[in-house]
């Protein structure tokens, strides 16, 4: 039987940890240091799903954005989902981030994603309040409290997205 691949995105404004969140998914590897992601990186991960079969994620880490830009919207064409990426330490990353979220919307129709709010190891230092992931929550989004230094949450949120794009 074949293996279902499904194209997904990190998208987010520069240093919220996208970059982070995929090694610490794809390799196990958490840095300290802070590498600009220029493009796109691109790496793969075959999933084992709760069902028992297998789903191969290729994921388009693209370069830190607050808006959305021609060369990021060509980036996101052919994906199945994407996960919207917040540094929760740093308000004008929310901001950003449901900026990107409308603008993919308008660019690409209605794609599944997952709000993280990464950084949670940071907690007493984050800048984004309960009322906000409420309000969220209530339109329907899904958010994740994720760290990519401890690892908290981050296999649940690629496999959270990996079954939100198999429902539609």
């Amino acid at each position: 039987m074949a293996i279902l691949q499904k194209k997904i995105c990190m998208i987010g404004d520069f240093s919220v940890g996208k970059t982070s969140l995929v090694g610490r998914f794809v390799r196990q590897t958490f840095s300290d240091k802070y590498l600009t992601t220029v493009g796109v990186k691109i790496d793969t991960k075959l999933v084992k799903l709760p069902d028992g079969n297998d789903i191969k994620l290729i994921l388009w880490d693209i370069a830190g954005n607050d808006v959305l830009t021609t060369v990021t919207a060509s980036y996101l064409r052919g994906s199945a989902g994407f996960l919207l990426v917040v540094d929760g330490t740093r308000r004008p990353t929310w901001d950003s981030a449901l900026n990107l979220r409308e603008s993919v919307a308008k660019q690409l129709g209605k794609k599944p994603f997952v709000m993280l709010l990464n950084k949670a190891d940071l907690r007493e230092q984050w800048e984004i309040d309960e009322q906000m992931i409420e309000e969220q929550t209530q339109q329907g989004w899904k958010l994740l409290a994720t760290s990519a230094k401890t690892g908290m949450n981050v296999e649940e949120a690629f496999l959270e997205l990996s079954m939100k794009m198999l429902e539609t």
